[in-house]
């Protein structure tokens, strides 16, 4: 399983209560991953034929890709990877959020847009893009940043004026309410990751009728995505392979 999500955690736990084999394998974005209740690995195969002969080798029957939605060229490597290598692939995956009545969100496409949208006045915001992403926010240093990150930023922040949480969701809409509260927080920027264990900031936000620039999910491959575990085991059993499972 490529993981990366709460919905993976919760494939793996699923898996290991019922006695199945399977492998954890992370990124290594997140220097402190959530221990599994399988074995797991961290890091990159070495691109698409890195994955292929790590396929092979470990005679892996199926993949469930429930990596994070952002995170596509694992996916898209997943994908030509599993068709080279003959294994059934499926995504457990999250719908995108939506807006409901009372959000006031800022549409954009990626990471630069989000960039282009705090190009305004000093404000106070709170930015949720993860530390791989802080750097490209250094154009617009007038604004005070609160972030919540799960390890430490590498290095000193690329804007002058910050506060740094280390927390690990799933959150509280209650909790993150107070949180923006304290800090003043008068402008979101969120990645439209999906999925409840984040939502929490969203209904933060609405409740006190601030702002969300919403970045929009890059488009992943062409796949047959699940949304649930028990949809993953309904596949699996009915997806035999070439090796007999």
């Amino acid at each position: 399983m490529l993981a990366g999500t709460t919905e993976a955690t919760a494939f793996a736990r699923a898996t290991a209560d019922r006695g199945l084999d399977g492998i954890v394998s992370f990124a290594g974005r997140v220097e402190r991953p959530l221990r599994q209740p399988l074995p797991q690995r961290v890091g990159g195969f070495g691109g698409i034929a890195g994955l292929v002969a790590y396929l092979r080798t470990e005679k892996i029957t199926h993949v469930i890709d429930a990596t994070h939605p952002f995170a596509v060229q694992m996916s898209h490597h997943a994908v030509a990877a599993c068709a080279e290598a003959g294994v059934p692939l499926v995504a457990l995956t999250r719908p995108a959020w939506a807006p409901v009545a009372g959000d006031r969100w800022i549409h954009v496409p990626d990471i630069a847009g989000a960039v282009g949208a705090l190009e305004r006045p000093a404000s106070r915001v709170m930015l949720a893009v993860g530390r791989m992403h802080l750097d490209a926010f250094a154009p617009n240093p007038q604004h005070f940043y609160l972030l919540r990150l799960v390890d430490p930023p590498k290095g000193e922040l690329p804007f002058p004026c910050a506060k740094v949480i280390m927390d690990r969701g799933p959150f509280d809409a209650d909790a993150d309410q107070k949180l923006m509260e304290e800090f003043g927080i008068n402008i979101v920027v969120s990645k439209n990751a999906g999925g409840s264990g984040a939502y929490a900031k969203i209904t933060a936000a609405r409740a006190l009728c601030l702002p969300v620039v919403m970045i929009e999910r890059p488009l992943a491959p062409s796949r047959r995505e699940l949304h649930s575990v028990e949809a993953v085991f309904h596949w699996l059993s009915h997806c035999p392979t070439d090796r007999g499972v």
